[in-house]
Formats: C-alpha cells, structure tokens, sequence
C-alpha cells in the first residue's frame, strides 16, 4: 500500500545527502517548527513592516507618475497626443477601479509574486476597452503542442479559461526564461523570516512576560501554602507590560534581586535595525524612505532620492514602458506613438540647485521661459517661447566669417565708436 506523504517524503529523500546542507523542501516540511510556526509566503511577508513598506513606496510611486502618449516627429522629438492607452492608464482602466489603484495593484503583484498580469478586453471593433488585474497565483505559462505560448486562468470559483498570449498584459521581473519572473519573497524567505520572528519575540516579550525586574530566593524551602499564594499573586498582579514595577509583598524570610535582561542586551534591537537594512537591500530602496535616519544627512538624503529613482524607479518604469508599447499598440501605432513617464517631478532638487540648472538652460538657449514654467507645473505666458542666443558663441570653423559679418552689420553712421572713430567725428 501507498501512503502519499509517507512515500512523497521516502522518493525524496534520496535528494538530501545529509541534514548538514537539507535541501529546501526540507525546510519547507517543518516550517511549522522552525520560528514558532513562522511561515512566509507572498501574503505573509506583507506582516513585516520593512516589506509592507518596501511595496508601498514602489507601488504609490509608480502609480503616482504621469504616463502620457506621444506621438514621435521627423525628423526628431515628440509631441502629446490624444490616445486610448493614455485615457486606460492615466484615467480608467477598467469599470471598477481608477488607474492610480490598477497601477498600484500591478506594482504589488510584481514586487511580491515577480509577475502582474491584466488580461486585455476587446470590443467587437477591435479596440481595447478594458484591463483587469489578476492576480499571479491564479496564473499559469502554457503551450500548445505546437509551441504556441497562452495562459490559463484560474477564477475565484474554480473555473479555467485560457487567455491567448496577445491578450494578456504580463509583465515579468527578474528571471531565468524571459518568459516568467521569480518571486523575490521566495528566494528571500530566510531574512523575512527573521524579521517576522524578532517582531513576534517583542510582540511576546511585552505581552506576556513578567516584568518585576528582580529573582526572588528563599533561605530553605518554599511551603505549599506561600508557594501557591506566591504564583497566584504573580499572574494577579505583576504579569504583564501594564503591571511593571508594582512592588512586590514576599513572605516567609523570602529575598529579590534586581536581574534585569533588557532586549537590548540580548541583540534584539539590532536584529531588528539589520533586518530593515536587509529588506530595503532587497528591494533597492534607501533606508530614510523607511523612516531609518540613524545614517542620513540633510546633505545626502537628497542624493539618495535621485538615486532612488535612477537605479531603483526607472528599471521597473522601462519595464512598463517597453510592455505598453508592445501589447496595447498596434504594429503601425507602435512605429510613430509611445508612452513613457514623466520623472521631472521626482529629479527636482532643492530650489536653490533647481533655479541655478533653470538659469543656465536658459541663457545657454535650450529653454524657454514657457519650457520651465512648465517644469514648474505653471501655465504659459504670451511670448514665452523665445529662446536666447548667446551673442559670443559661434559654430566651430566659422568663428572668422561670423567676426568678419558682424563687422559689416555693425558698420553704422560716422563717429560710430565700433567703425573705430571717435564720437562727434573730426575733431
């Protein structure tokens, strides 16, 4: 007879040399036993308060960012146009949620199971109408016999559905196919691990121990009577965080002796400093963003925001970018129009620094006055979209015949000093 557990563990277990190095099904078996039932998944993970907000920053900060159309120019540049994948992702991508909370929810699928999928809902015409979110875990890659990638669909009832590969807006994190991306949790789970159990120890520590700061000793041996009307007062009156430090009434020659162990003494605030560093490693995002400013300046938080958003932001942007251009255009929309976000907000500096760099685009006649009023989020003004040209500036190898024609131009009546007379001619 075949017992499933029983013989899924003896197959396996060939797979283990020793329990030196267990491999991670092993793990995963006794799970329960290991951090006093600690067991991290996608959902669980979120209970660490450095993960929850590792996924809260990067998701409210994609959803957050403009993402307009752009139709491109000949024989360079771009103009805003008017399109439907602008009005999909910027307004309403679907009838039940605004593009703020799908965005917001794809950036969390992402982040958590390495994958966020939205399948593509056409109108008879053959327009993109709507798209909805569906969540990784009801997702799996498929293929027909003949190599044909699609993916079926699991909904909340029990039922399958197969959505073709066109109709699906998949897009995959880090991976090892370039078709799937990993889940970073997963291949994280020991260092979330920890984190949930130094929360849990603190949670335990303050909620169940008790917290008189002192050992009590007798001379002898504890009667029955006093020994019972000893723990009786314990849990009574000094067990627990809102009963500290009472003063305790002994009995029978009995003696205490201040021994206090704070969780200081024994690394728990450490671990817990560390593994904020740690999950923030995990996700790129600086530790001031997660409200650790043991090691930020005034002068360096400011640096690590820009870096925040070129090392951390804009890989996850371009990853949107490239897959809304290539599933919600159409192969002749895709040669002349294109989404992409706006960072200008996000790169602002301080004021001073802004003004400075604003001023020298200015008078170096790559902005206009209405290029940085708009920047600034400021309408236009009339006549502001002149733009200054340096008067001692010249194109490489003409210095001479500019020189020569700003001579004759500049050639005025008699007595103009720069024809080389003086003023009031003859003298």
């Amino acid at each position: 007879m075949r017992v499933p557990i029983l013989s899924n563990w003896l197959e396996r277990r060939s797979d283990s040399s020793d329990l030196t190095h267990p491999k991670r099904w092993l793990l995963d078996s006794f799970s329960d036993f290991i951090g006093k039932g600690i067991s991290v998944s996608e959902k669980t993970a979120m209970r660490s308060t450095a993960v929850l907000s590792c996924v809260r920053i990067l998701s409210e900060t994609v959803a957050s960012l403009p993402i307009p159309v752009y139709k491109r120019l000949n024989p360079r540049g771009k103009q805003r146009v008017s399109h439907l994948v602008s009005d999909l992702l910027g307004k309403l991508p679907n009838p039940r949620m605004t593009a703020f909370t799908f965005r917001e929810t794809m950036m969390a699928h992402i982040l958590l199971w390495g994958n966020c999928y939205a399948e593509i809902e056409y109108s008879a015409t053959g327009d993109i109408v709507a798209l909805w979110p569906i969540p990784p875990y009801r997702v799996e890659h498929m293929e027909t016999v003949e190599g044909i990638p699609y993916f079926q669909v699991t909904t909340k009832d029990g039922k399958q559905h197969n959505v073709p590969f066109s109709n699906m807006f998949h897009i995959p994190g880090l991976g090892f196919d370039g078709t799937k991306g990993i889940s970073v949790i997963s291949w994280a789970r020991r260092s979330i691990e920890l984190s949930l159990a130094t929360e849990q120890f603190g949670a335990e520590f303050f909620e169940n121990g008790t917290n008189v700061g002192a050992v009590v000793t007798h001379p002898t041996t504890l009667s029955d009577p006093a020994f019972e009307r000893l723990s009786k007062s314990l849990q009574e009156k000094y067990e627990g965080l809102g009963k500290s430090h009472r003063l305790m009434l002994l009995e029978e020659g009995m003696s205490f002796a201040k021994n206090s162990i704070p969780p200081n003494d024994a690394q728990f605030l450490e671990t817990r400093k560390f593994q904020i560093l740690e999950i923030a490693r995990l996700f790129r995002v600086p530790p001031h963003m997660l409200a650790d400013l043991e090691r930020a300046t005034f002068s360096n938080i400011e640096q690590q925001s820009i870096d925040f958003v070129t090392h951390t932001i804009r890989p996850w942007l371009i990853r949107w970018e490239q897959t809304i251009n290539w599933k919600l255009f159409s192969v002749s929309e895709q040669k002349r129009l294109f989404a992409e976000f706006l960072l200008d907000g996000l790169l602002r500096g301080e004021t001073k620094a802004r003004y400075e760099a604003y001023n020298i685009g200015r008078n170096g006649g790559w902005l206009s006055v209405n290029d940085i009023r708009e920047k600034e989020n400021m309408n236009p003004i009339e006549g502001g979209d002149r733009y200054l040209q340096p008067l001692n500036m010249a194109e490489v190898g003409k210095a001479d015949e500019g020189g020569e024609k700003n001579n004759e131009d500049n050639k005025g009546a008699e007595g103009d000093p720069i024809a080389g007379e003086p003023f009031g001619g003859e003298t």
